[in-house]
């Protein structure tokens, strides 16, 4: 006996198109983008489909089956790598006065910046460690689900053109020195110096699926989980308190927040408005 045609069937076929093409992608290569908001996602796998020139989910699918490179092409289209130094000027000012003192007690500090993408807001936070003299005792592990992204960030490297907004940003934060004294230049690119760098490791890691890997006393993970469906963040916050040190701050974009999850009651809000945290139990 023939199956009832649903009345749903062609947009029933292409969640399930979407559904398939995640998990082909994750079982392939390991990117698991399975849990991100559905909303976000369609967009930018409709983005991937122009850019691809192919009409369907289920071509997509194939073609990152059998092709690494446009695999790749395609967890960059997913990936959301919006940022900039020293954004949200007064979340850096509390972490200047209000967090890293408090980072001072510890004989070395390790620090996790999941969701880095090209690096602005870890060298920025390495520059108010310089600044506070604490720089000597950290080590900050930058992490990104991307490769491509992380490829960048280890470089150091920016276009000039974006550093007149980031010294205004360094400027609102508290920055104490001449911005310019932590890179060099050329007519087109500013370099970070070695110096800034040398306490840097970035590596791959994924929220989705990857587990913990060391204990920190501060975790930064700004305007990442507002891609995530509730199952992917609340996987997301159990990490980062299996992670926490006690007593350590977990500090979230401003759009984020730690209400509502099931890791609310172990936190204590450091400053109301800016999302920074610090663990209590």
């Amino acid at each position: 006996m023939a199956l009832p045609l649903k009345l749903d069937a062609p947009r029933s076929l292409h969640a399930l198109e979407i559904d398939l093409l995640l998990q082909g992608l994750f079982e392939r290569y390991g990117y698991d983008f399975r849990n991100y908001a559905r909303a976000s996602l369609s967009r930018r796998i409709a983005r991937a489909l122009q850019l691809e020139a192919l009409p369907t989910v289920s071509h997509l699918q194939a073609r990152l089956l059998h092709d690494q490179q446009a695999a790749m092409r395609f967890v960059e289209t997913l990936s959301v790598h919006t940022t900039a130094m020293f954004r949200d000027a007064d979340v850096y000012s509390a972490l200047r006065t209000e967090v890293i003192p408090f980072l001072r007690t510890y004989p070395f500090i390790r620090i996790w910046h999941a969701g880095c993408s090209t690096g602005e807001e870890v060298y920025s936070l390495a520059i108010l460690l310089e600044e506070l003299g604490v720089y000597d005792r950290c080590r900050i592990y930058a992490t990104d689900i991307s490769d491509a992204v992380l490829d960048r960030a280890r470089q150091g490297v920016f276009s000039l053109r974006t550093m007149r907004a980031y010294t205004l940003g360094y400027q609102r934060a508290g920055g104490a020195r001449d911005f310019s004294s932590y890179y060099s230049a050329d007519n087109e690119n500013a370099m970070f110096r070695s110096s800034l760098r040398r306490n840097l490791v970035f590596s791959q890691h994924n929220l989705a699926c990857d587990s913990m890997f060391n204990e920190f006393q501060l975790i930064v993970c700004r305007n990442v989980m507002l891609y995530f469906d509730e199952t992917l963040r609340n996987r997301a916050h159990d990490l980062f308190h299996s992670s926490l040190s006690p007593l350590g701050t977990l500090v979230l974009g401003k759009k984020e927040s730690m209400r509502f999850t099931s890791h609310a009651h172990r936190y204590r809000e450091l400053h109301e408005g800016l999302q920074i945290y610090r663990r209590v139990a």
